[in-house]
């Protein structure tokens, strides 16, 4: 995440046992998903996950991978899990590392946290080698943009071309575009929002009394399995809906 602004569901997720929960969550699991069909084709090398809060998306496998937030918290969460990346806590708009450093960047659900965009997108074509990868999902359509925006910490949502724009604005040019997620995950999230809000208004620190019930670790094969079903009727959502309907987008691109 950014300095900027928080994203509220980070709350959840303070605890190790809530991790697990966002581990399993159908639409984090479908983004790591379309991110892992593409890396396959990336060469080794050394990657740089951008945002990565506390549910990464890229695993190290045989590739040097630096996973960067600006949540010390977030990122001391994942250190077992991920213990052959390297960890470096860091703000989106200002990488502290040397120009073309990396031969791949990956940066999923980062860049609409940011309220200074065009910063972000400068730095992170000046932290990618020359004919480097840049691989981005990012949520679509302006006119998509609600209440469940509004809660996680969204300043904007993106049309495609503005992507495109302002990956070309930085020397990065658009080499292939995928559909994540389609409409219903828009109207899925958009619930959960809102029931995620009256809980909260209704019960001020309900992981407090979940935790102490132990009602987390009777719930989590129940919500894992139910995540694991979802995710195939939002999958499906995603590849019968044309593109222009998507709620989220993957875009590659290039440093030339």
């Amino acid at each position: 995440m950014t300095a900027a602004q928080p994203n509220r569901f980070q709350d959840f997720f303070k605890d190790k046992k809530y991790i697990a929960l966002k581990d399993y969550l159908y639409n984090y699991l479908l983004r790591k998903e379309a991110i892992g069909k593409v890396l396959p084709k990336e060469p080794a090398g050394k990657y740089l996950e951008v945002g990565t809060g506390s549910a990464p998306v890229v695993s190290s496998n045989n590739n040097i991978v630096v996973y960067t937030d600006i949540s010390h918290l977030a990122l001391k969460t994942i250190r077992h899990a991920y213990s052959n990346g390297m960890f470096v806590a860091a703000d989106v708009c200002r990488l502290p590392f040397k120009s073309d450093s990396f031969s791949c960047l990956i940066c999923s659900e980062v860049l609409e946290h940011v309220q200074d965009d065009k910063k972000a997108f400068s730095e992170i074509a000046r932290v990618v080698k020359p004919s480097g990868s840049v691989i981005i999902t990012f949520p679509h359509r302006r006119s998509y943009y609600a209440f469940d925006d509004r809660f996680v910490g969204h300043f904007r949502r993106y049309e495609l071309s503005e992507m495109e724009n302002q990956l070309k604005g930085v020397g990065l040019t658009t080499v292939s575009l995928q559909k994540v997620l389609g409409p219903l995950e828009k109207v899925t999230m958009l619930i959960v929002t809102i029931c995620i809000h009256g809980l909260r208004r209704l019960s001020p620190k309900p992981a407090d009394s979940v935790e102490k019930t132990g009602l987390l670790s009777m719930i989590l094969p129940l919500y894992k399995l139910l995540n694991q079903l979802y995710s195939v009727i939002v999958r499906f959502d995603s590849k019968v809906m044309p593109l222009k309907f998507s709620s989220v987008l993957l875009i590659k691109a290039i440093k030339k």
